[in-house]
């Protein structure tokens, strides 16, 4: 049995992990580096994957055991040993932009068929509020998200993929646009011109609060659920990323002042299952 003694704090709130807790990170990209590293600094054990030899000597530079896992080589075992572990988190996005969406359902059930091969009891899969359609409303985990992209019907049948699962426990984090290290908002529109939907709220995300998230779900053992992860300040587009660009330097945006098709991503379970707080609770202030 684990003893819980790896602990972390935020705005006021401890939360505990347990000594000698093995986690499996499949991606170790943008998201799941910056969680490895984490992980790392609180003494976890981690394990991280990647599809490219060359990044094996990176991981393992941070004290991360690296493995190659390539899902999409259907002929090619995979590892055992990367899912012995307590917690396996699955951060591969589905590249929907380079055609490669139409498989990652496809990987992802090899990576299932993995876990219940392995010890793993608990899961966690990172998803996007992209899996929800612009429905001029609030939108909550409550919410029927009404996928209607390609990207947001793929995201919802590989969610779907897992909570249908017995073998093991999924929670689901949906997280907003992603923001941070890499990641400048002030590049996402510098210098255009005549942008549409110019009033309509945004619903981000900082790598920091990607990270406490998570902390949070693996800390209060919160599995079998689905959460979204946003930060709860949603300013319209042209506010947001007109304060970006001039913060980074680059010229303003030119947003048209319409409120066409909009969202708001809000979290029932942020509040009642993790008490989680928010790094970020208001992007002006970030932005000053």
């Amino acid at each position: 049995m684990h003893k819980y003694n790896k602990w972390f704090q935020t705005e006021g709130i401890v939360f505990i992990l347990a000594r000698n807790m093995t986690v499996s990170i499949l991606g170790c990209g943008w998201y799941g580096l910056a969680l490895a590293k984490a992980l790392v600094a609180k003494g976890i054990v981690v394990n991280g994957s990647t599809t490219s030899a060359d990044k094996l000597d990176t991981l393992q530079a941070e004290g991360i055991t690296p493995f190659i896992i390539d899902l999409s080589a259907e002929h090619t075992a995979l590892n055992p040993a990367f899912f012995t572990c307590d917690v396996l988190i699955i951060a591969i996005p589905p590249k929907s932009r380079s055609g490669e969406g139409a498989e990652y359902v496809h990987k992802l059930q090899r990576a299932i068929d993995a876990v219940n091969q392995g010890s793993v009891k608990k899961v966690i899969l990172i998803s996007s509020t992209g899996v929800y359609a612009e429905q001029n409303m609030e939108l909550n985990e409550l919410s029927d998200p009404k996928p209607n992209t390609p990207s947001g019907l793929i995201l919802f049948d590989a969610e779907e993929l897992f909570r249908h699962q017995t073998g093991f426990k999924t929670t689901i984090i949906r997280f907003g646009g992603l923001v941070g290290p890499g990641r400048d908002p002030g590049r996402f529109f510098a210098g255009k011109k005549d942008i549409p939907n110019g009033l309509a709220p945004v619903n981000m995300i900082h790598q920091d609060d990607c990270i406490g998230f998570t902390l949070a779900v693996m800390a209060k053992n919160a599995f079998g659920y689905t959460m979204n992860a946003c930060t709860p300040h949603h300013p319209p587009k042209f506010a947001f990323y007109t304060q970006a660009a001039a913060k980074a330097g680059l010229e303003h945006p030119v947003f048209i002042p319409e409120l066409k098709e909009w969202k708001i991503i809000s979290s029932v379970n942020a509040d009642e299952v993790l008490a989680y707080h928010f790094k970020i609770k208001n992007w002006f202030e970030w932005l000053a």
